[in-house]
C-alpha cells in the first residue's frame, strides 16, 4: 500500500471523465431551477461514502453473486464505452425519471456515484492500489463540491458551447480508457 502519483493522476482523470460533473452542469442547473436549492455538502459526502464503500465491498458483493473482477471490469469497459459514445455523439442512450428533490437522489446517486462510477471503481481496483483510488475519489469529491457550489458561475463563464466542448474532449479520453480497460482485463478473463 503505497501512494503512487501516476496511479492517483490516472485514477483521478478516469473518475473525473466518468462522473463528468462538468458535463452534468446543465442537469445541475435544471435541478436547481426545479427544486430551488441544491445541498452540495450532503450530495458530495453521500457520493464519497457510496464510492469508498463500493471500493471495499464491491468485490465481496460480486463474489456473493458469483462474478469475478475480470468479468466485471470487461462489462465495465462496455458501460464506459457507451458513456463515451453518449458524450462524443451528444446522444442519450440511458434515460431516467425526473427528480423530486436535489441532494442524495439524483445528485449523489445516480448522477455522481452511478453505475458507470461503480463499474469504474472496480475496474480501477483490478489495476491500481486501493489507497491511490481513495485519494482519486477524494480529489474528485472536492472538485464535485466546488462545481455544485458554483454551477451558476461556471455556466456564465464557459457557456453552453464550452460545456459541449468539454464533454466531447472527456468523451474521447473515456473511449480510450474503455479500450485499454477491455484489453487489459480480457486476457485475465480468458485465462
Amino acid at each position: 500500500m503505497e501512494l503512487n502519483f501516476k496511479e492517483i493522476v490516472t485514477a483521478t482523470m478516469v473518475l473525473f471523465a466518468v462522473i463528468d460533473i462538468l458535463g452534468s452542469i446543465p442537469i445541475i442547473i435544471d435541478l436547481r431551477q426545479k427544486v430551488g436549492h441544491i445541498q452540495s455538502e450532503k450530495a458530495s459526502i453521500v457520493a464519497m461514502f457510496i464510492m469508498i464503500l463500493f471500493l471495499f465491498l464491491g468485490v465481496q458483493i460480486l463474489n456473493l453473486i458469483g462474478i469475478d473482477v475480470y468479468s466485471f471490469a470487461v462489462a465495465g469497459s462496455f458501460v464506459i464505452f457507451f458513456l463515451a459514445i453518449e458524450m462524443i455523439l451528444g446522444i442519450q442512450l440511458y434515460k431516467e425519471e425526473s427528480p423530486k428533490t436535489a441532494s442524495v437522489v439524483p445528485l449523489a446517486f445516480p448522477l455522481i456515484a452511478g453505475a458507470g462510477t461503480m463499474t469504474t471503481i472496480l475496474s480501477l481496483k483490478a489495476e491500481f492500489q486501493t489507497i491511490n483510488i481513495i485519494v482519486a475519489i477524494i480529489i474528485n469529491i472536492i472538485f464535485i463540491y466546488i462545481v455544485l457550489k458554483s454551477s451558476s458561475k461556471i455556466e456564465r463563464i464557459i457557456g453552453e458551447g464550452g460545456i459541449n466542448v468539454l464533454r466531447k474532449i472527456f468523451g474521447v479520453i473515456l473511449l480510450a480508457i474503455a479500450v485499454k480497460l477491455f484489453a487489459s482485463n480480457i486476457q485475465g478473463l480468458l485465462n
